[in-house]
């Protein structure tokens, strides 16, 4: 059955490596677009609902993980967001909200289709299906050098890093490539920003940005 979304709700999803910055950006921008008295959902992947964080625990925490096949992983994902897509995000975009996702279908074409070298056909046909009819009007990739995102990642608190965070550089390098490749090949939806200047300027490039696009 077709995923009913018409009003005017939009999508925003937010892409880019490990340590990009995306979380703090995401909060920023929905402090903007709060402002302007909008509706504000945020989520993210693999999460959002209980059924997707207790597939994110499998994804990024199982004791077993470092044994899971690329396959695996690539179906976990978009059954998080499958689940996602129906209970939070279609039911936010039909009532008008602007829905910021911390990653969405984009990220299982570059880190699993890309990163973990599956076929681009079948990757491309199960985003399909978890997705339905819900695609993102704004895609943000903050762009960061693996060496930048690998050296962020330990300099985070003393959580003890997760299956994606412990991959190494040439896998970061692949990730980021193929976020370059998509962005240029959909310049309608994607907005690559650079993710090594401040805080306050990549806010302010993003702002910029979504307001000329959406407007």
């Amino acid at each position: 059955m077709p995923l009913k979304t018409k009003s005017d709700g939009r999508l925003i999803s937010f892409e880019g490596s490990e340590g990009s910055g995306k979380s703090t950006q995401i909060a920023r921008l929905a402090a903007h677009f709060q402002k302007t008295s909008r509706d504000v959902v945020t989520t993210r992947e693999p999460g959002g609902t209980e059924i997707g964080e207790q597939i994110r625990n499998i994804i990024v925490h199982n004791s077993k993980g470092d044994e899971m096949c690329a396959e695996t992983e690539l179906l976990l994902f978009t059954a998080a967001r499958a689940q996602l897509v129906r209970e939070v995000i279609a039911p936010a975009l039909l009532r008008g909200a602007i829905v910021l996702s911390d990653r969405f279908l984009d990220s299982s074409t570059v880190y699993q289709g890309i990163g973990r070298n599956l076929a681009a056909d079948p990757v491309a046909q199960i985003n399909r299906f978890a997705v339905g009819s819900v695609m993102p009007d704004l895609t943000i990739v903050i762009d960061v050098p693996e060496e930048v995102s690998l050296a962020r990642l330990k300099t985070r608190a003393s959580d003890l890093p997760d299956r994606m965070e412990r991959e190494n550089v040439d896998f970061y390098r692949k990730v980021r490539e193929g976020y370059l490749v998509l962005a240029k090949g959909m310049s309608e939806r994607f907005i690559v920003v650079d993710g090594t200047k401040s805080e306050d300027a990549i806010e302010k490039k993003i702002w910029t940005e979504v307001q000329a696009r959406l407007k």
